[in-house]
């Protein structure tokens, strides 16, 4: 669907972004403000380079005439979901899109982990995005609002130094098991797993991934590829999909074979 009929649609509406100070969610709240909707960023840290995004993110979709709000939470903490989702309720009222975008881990495999970043990986990662469903579901239901994740090709290949990958996948089941458990309040989940994405993630991952710079440029997905999904799961158009996870890959998993084979 174009932007300019979605803007019909998303009009009034207020999406709420995680992670939303650079890479995909900042792509994501991009395409969300192009289409009407406003907007509620949501940033980690003060002072850092996240809130400096965050902030330059606000004036740039301001200019477009949307509502846009800042709210810092580490979503790792309840207590800060907890006063993010009231700042929500008191500023803009509603809620009718969540979109989980932050992610937090580091790039090592298993048997390095220390406690501290196994913790890490699972309280933001996990915990982390429970805890903004749960605290966001009375505005969704008052909405009949939706919930997009965004996940990652780590959910289901393999890679020695992205231990994310498991959360990413627990989080996809976490996303269909939400989608039947909430059908019947009116509320819709589903996710956008994305392929090879050139965010900061991927400036780490490309030192430690042997053999990632031979990836073809056609296989890298650009952000905004996937912020176009996560709008569409967010419209009307996605009312007949449940609980599913779309790939947007440009098409890398399903010819991994066909690579290590050398065609």
């Amino acid at each position: 669907m174009e932007a300019g009929l979605l803007a019909a649609v998303f009009r009034g509406k207020t999406a709420l972004v995680t992670g939303a100070s650079r890479g995909i969610g900042a792509a994501v709240a991009r395409r969300l403000a192009r289409d009407g909707a406003d907007l509620v960023l949501n940033y980690r840290k003060e002072g850092g380079a996240s809130e400096k995004g965050a902030l330059e993110l606000k004036a740039e979709l301001e200019s477009l005439g949307r509502s846009v709000s800042l709210v810092r939470a580490d979503i790792s903490k309840k207590d800060d979901v907890r006063a993010m989702m009231a700042a929500v309720a008191e500023g803009a009222g509603r809620l009718d899109f969540l979109v989980l975008n932050a992610a937090r881990a580091p790039f090592k495999p298993f048997h390095r982990l220390f406690e501290r970043e196994l913790r890490q990986l699972v309280e933001t990662n996990y915990l982390g995005n429970i805890f903004c469903i749960q605290q966001a579901l009375p505005m969704l239901e008052a909405s009949g609002g939706r919930v997009v994740f965004v996940s990652s090709l780590g959910s289901r290949f393999y890679n020695p130094s992205y231990p994310l990958g498991s959360m990413k996948a627990a989080m996809e089941s976490v996303v269909r098991d939400c989608a039947e458990e909430f059908a019947s309040r009116g509320v819709g989940f589903n996710a956008v797993c994305g392929g090879l994405v050139r965010t900061d993630s991927y400036k780490v991952l490309r030192r430690l991934w042997e053999g990632l710079d031979a990836v073809p440029e056609e296989m890298f997905v650009e952000p905004e590829e996937i912020a176009d999904v996560v709008s569409f799961l967010c419209s009307p158009g996605s009312r007949g999909l449940r609980g599913q996870t779309i790939v947007v890959d440009r098409g890398l998993g399903n010819s991994l074979f066909g690579r290590i084979g050398g065609r």
